[in-house]
């Protein structure tokens, strides 16, 4: 997903001369095609998040659409005031870039482990969650975001997620996308970000996960709430299935969602990561299966 990033958003500010980006000194091997292409509209922050934020919102309040970029927690938690006061206040068009999201680092332990970030995004009133689920996804992310500037989290994964669509899907807020062919099926599993990489193999694999259908939902937030209950009624079964923490993450924020419509509630079941993980270090797939979400 990191490189597709870069390759998008090099793609991207070849025709939108007001697209920067500004890295916290990490991203080396992966940030070059842009920083050697447009050298000027590329900044070297340095270990400094929360300066990094603060220069992202005022050069976005001058027309910049700035993209920050640095792994896992740092561009969020380490700078989170300055993300809610001078970014989402303001309503002003900067993307922060997560790579790493869930427990794709998760061999460098807690410090690493985004499992609380959709917690702190989703809460503020004007911030856009983009969670791609795979490379395709990550390109159809990009573009409405730079087609609808605006506060935005965008939450990547380290490499090689396999790719699931064919083409690049057209995306919009709470637009749920369909990974399965038309079926008669009631049933459905409901992912968002790299989560998609767990559900394929595991409808494959459990036996009681047979004839369910596949949506990926890469953009939602606190303003798209109010779409869902008309995607729900669709389906007398819906499993949300994500790399975060059940506490304020994906499945928390749909059952908030149908708050006016109650009865629907009833036909989620939310699958997420247990609270053992905070305490474990491993490699991704070791702590995903630590905490109940693969066999």
């Amino acid at each position: 997903m990191r490189n597709t990033f870069i390759d998008e958003l090099v793609t991207l500010a070849a025709t939108n001369d007001n697209i920067a980006l500004i890295v916290g000194d990490l991203g080396y091997g992966v940030i070059e095609p842009f920083a050697d292409r447009f050298p000027d509209r590329f900044i070297n922050a340095g270990v400094a998040e929360q300066n990094m934020t603060g220069l992202a919102a005022g050069m976005a309040s001058e027309g910049y659409h700035v993209f920050t970029y640095s792994i896992a927690n740092f561009p969020t938690f380490r700078c989170a005031e300055q993300i809610r006061n001078d970014v989402d206040y303001h309503k002003l068009p900067v993307t922060v870039v997560a790579v790493g999201g869930g427990l794709a680092y998760g061999n460098l332990g807690y410090s690493h482990h985004a499992v609380q970030d959709y917690a702190l995004m989703r809460c503020l009133p004007n911030m856009l969650i983009a969670a791609p689920g795979d490379p395709m996804e990550v390109r159809a992310c990009m573009r409405y975001l730079v087609d609808n500037p605006q506060p935005s989290y965008l939450r990547l994964g380290k490499a090689g997620e396999t790719i699931r669509h064919d083409v690049v899907p057209i995306v919009s807020p709470g637009k749920w996308l369909s990974l399965t062919p038309e079926s008669t099926t009631e049933r459905t599993i409901l992912t968002t970000g790299t989560s998609l990489g767990i559900a394929s193999p595991w409808i494959n694999r459990q036996v009681e996960m047979e004839g369910y259908a596949l949506h990926t939902l890469p953009l939602w937030g606190m303003p798209s709430k109010s779409h869902q209950a008309s995607e729900v009624c669709k389906w007398c079964n819906v499993i949300t299935l994500e790399d975060h923490l059940i506490d304020g993450g994906f499945g928390s924020w749909l059952i908030e969602s149908l708050i006016l419509k109650p009865e629907l509630i009833v036909r989620l079941q939310v699958k997420a990561l247990s609270s053992i993980v905070c305490g474990m270090v491993g490699s991704q797939e070791t702590l995903i299966s630590a905490a109940g979400l693969i066999d």
